[in-house]
Formats: C-alpha cells, structure tokens, sequence
C-alpha cells in the first residue's frame, strides 16, 4: 500500500498548496474521525498532509455508526469523514456540526478472495459456489459498505443463498481482517483494502457492479464545538482539490468533481 499511494500523492506534497510544513508557525493537530475503509489510505495521505502544511491529523478509525455515536456522546472531534451521508447528517440533525455534509470521495465494493482459496478464477457466482461456507461482509446497520454488500445480494437474488454464511465485521476493516487471514473464504470489501500492496499480493478481487448498490458517496463534516475549525476547513479543502481528488483512485477511491 505504501508505495501505490505514496506516489499517488508525491505531487500533492510538492505542489506546496498551504506554503510548506511550517505556513501555520508552531505545530497544530486536528482530530479526525474516519470511517474505517479509509484505514489504508490515511496513514500516506496523513504524512502528506503534515509535510505540506505541518498539520498532524490524530486519526480515529471506526464504522461510521460507531464514529457518529461517539460524536454524538461527547468525543472530541474536530472534523469528521464518514463513508455515507446518513451518519454525517445524524451529526447536522443534533446541532453538533457546521453547514451541510459536504461530499470528498466516492467508494466502491470489490469481491476479494485470497490466492490460495482454491476460488479462482474469481467471479460473482462463486458467492453461490458450494465449496463456500463462509463470506464476509459488514454489518449494514452500522457500515455503509455493509448496506451496500447487502443490497448488491438482494439485487443480484443472492443474498438467501449467501446469507446462512455470512460471517459479519463491525466495520469494513474488520470485514477485510476476516478474509485476508482466511477465516472467511470470500469478502465484500472496499476498493481501499484491495488496492493495497498486501491484499494485491495474497488475493485477489473482482469489482461489483455499481449498478447493484447505491452509489457509496462519502460526505464530512466539521464540528461546530471545534476550536480548530480553520484547519478543519482547510484540510477538507485539501481533500477536494484537483490535486487530491485527481489520485484518489490509485488508493480505491473515486473524484466527486
């Protein structure tokens, strides 16, 4: 994973959008609550982030649900990035985040399946193969990605079939966990975990159709009891710039703009 987005986002650093690592003076922090199919793609982006304009990003992981209640009980955030629209504007709907959900990037649902599963070729009818006892996927009550797995089987009239094996994550990274170390023989995972240098090296993965799920768009929002709403404004500018958003997709995401 490292190289792939490290890469991707060399000119992002470079471009020296906010006047280099110390534009702001002393070093600040913002806290960042995001949504776990961002786990593989924060660290790089976090690294660039702080070296362009000396900001460190304290990053929580977790489903947006999990990250919305948090919010919503008191966590101390500054800027959340949820992986929908549903949970951000929970946040709005309480009085507890400035504005609207501003939409940063779009994601989209693989079918992952390691090397040696003895699956391959890979395809979506190997969600009904009987050889398979188990498929994970996250729970749609509380992941995006997990409403979205779960609709795509109710579109595609699998999920009867699939669902006395499913095996369910509280969140997408979970998911992922689950079928990376084998304890799940096929995964409903993001494009974020399948494009890192691991998963592509152990597994492999086929895309579903995003005519069989609503569109994964992932919105932010920013705190309203925040005292660091300027760097919280300037970092979701970051994310929407045309350098940024121009090379999501070389870390499993996709533009808004």
């Amino acid at each position: 994973m490292k190289s792939a987005v490290a890469v991707c986002f060399a000119a992002v650093v470079t471009a020296g959008t906010f006047g280099g690592p110390h534009a702001w003076g002393q070093q600040k922090k913002l806290r960042v609550a995001a949504a776990a199919d961002l786990q593989p793609v924060m660290p790089v982006l976090s690294n660039a982030y702080e070296h362009a304009t000396g900001v460190k990003l304290v990053v929580s992981f977790g489903s947006s649900s999990s990250l919305a209640t948090q919010i919503l009980d008191g966590a101390p955030m500054d800027i959340f990035l949820g992986a929908d629209f549903t949970f951000p504007e929970k946040v709005v709907a309480a009085g507890m985040a400035e504005g609207h959900p501003t939409a940063y990037a779009k994601g989209t649902l693989v079918l992952w399946t390691r090397k040696d599963s003895g699956l391959l070729p890979l395809n979506l009818e190997r969600l009904t193969d009987p050889r398979v006892k188990t498929v994970a996927i996250a729970d749609e009550m509380h992941a995006p990605y997990g409403r979205a797995a779960a609709a795509a089987l109710r579109k595609m009239k699998l999920y009867d079939q699939v669902s006395p094996h499913l095996v369910v994550g509280e969140n997408i990274a979970q998911t992922a966990q689950f079928v990376e170390s084998g304890n799940a023989q096929l995964g409903l995972i993001s494009l974020t975990a399948a494009s890192t240098d691991h998963f592509k090296e152990i597994g492999t993965y086929v895309l579903v159709p995003t005519s069989q799920y609503p569109e994964i768009l992932q919105y932010a929002v920013i705190m309203k009891n925040s005292d660091r709403k300027a760097e919280a404004r300037a970092f979701l500018d970051w994310l929407l710039s045309p350098a940024v958003q121009q090379n999501w997709a070389k870390s499993g995401l996709a533009a808004v703009k």
